[in-house]
């Protein structure tokens, strides 16, 4: 099924959207590099806050409170788990403008990650290892993405050499993450922008396909693997700039942004 094109509308006026970009499971937000540089060469102020990993519920109410936190009107970008997570965060906040998601998860109430890969099956079944864990209070089951499938299931259009430092550096997501169902769909409420990344093993592209035109995105298809914003950031970032020229108004490059910082 072709995707609808990625349109953007006229930029109304006001200020320019701080952008916040959430990472999903099994990475930090050191992966959103690429995209950082190019939106801040745009004059865009950027943030890109550690997704807890522990829980739907939790990790939304966590990225809600640091929304909370920023003055103006907000972008908020996820990828793949990242993308359940700014659904929930950004219900009910009138400062979210618009949202976008890149090769991501974007449940509808009452599903959860598992149930949408039940009905879309990929490769990352086969994909994770369980490990319990404990804290003083609590304890829990953790997932990894076993090293030997990071390359092929993960990121493979990246060198096998950089996926590897992906397994090595993974940050591991607690199951609840996934099995966790929605409680709210910001995604019926605010506009927004899906990116589908045809080669993904991780989230299929079927399953991208399905939820970007369930949720009216604006949409565009990229030849890349699940690590989209790693592999392609200039893809990844002409993308959320349609959605910030749709968001506020757009800086100009060299000016600060709304946090006072010369780009």
């Amino acid at each position: 099924m072709p995707a609808a094109p990625a349109a953007a509308q006229s930029a109304p006026s006001g200020a320019a959207p701080t952008i916040v970009l959430v990472h999903g499971a099994f990475a930090d937000g050191s992966s959103w590099n690429g995209v950082i540089e190019r939106l801040e060469r745009r004059g865009y102020t950027v943030m890109a806050p550690a997704n807890p990993l522990r829980g739907l519920q939790s990790d939304a109410a966590y990225i809600s409170s640091v929304l909370k936190s920023i003055k103006g009107p907000v972008l908020l970008v996820g990828h793949s788990y990242g993308g359940a997570v700014i659904s929930s965060a950004a219900a009910g906040n009138a400062q979210v403008k618009s949202l976008v998601y890149i090769n991501a998860l974007m449940p509808d109430v009452g599903e959860s990650g598992m149930s949408l890969s039940a009905r879309f099956p990929s490769a990352l079944a086969t994909a994770t290892e369980s490990v319990r864990y404990r804290t003083g209070v609590t304890s829990g089951t953790d997932l990894y993405l076993k090293r030997n499938k990071v390359h092929p299931v993960f990121a493979a259009c990246l060198p096998a050499a950089q996926a590897n430092l992906l397994g090595v550096t993974q940050r591991p997501v607690a199951t609840a993450a996934f099995s966790e169902k929605a409680k709210v769909a910001a995604w019926k409420d605010i506009p927004s922008w899906a990116l589908v990344g045809r080669q993904d093993m991780t989230i299929t592209p079927q399953q991208e396909r399905f939820e970007a035109k369930r949720a009216h995105s604006h949409t565009v298809e990229i030849d890349s693997c699940h690590v989209s914003l790693i592999a392609r950031p200039d893809a990844v970032a002409d993308l959320i700039l349609k959605a910030a020229g749709a968001a506020g108004s757009t800086p100009q490059p060299g000016t600060s942004g709304s946090n006072g910082r010369i780009k």
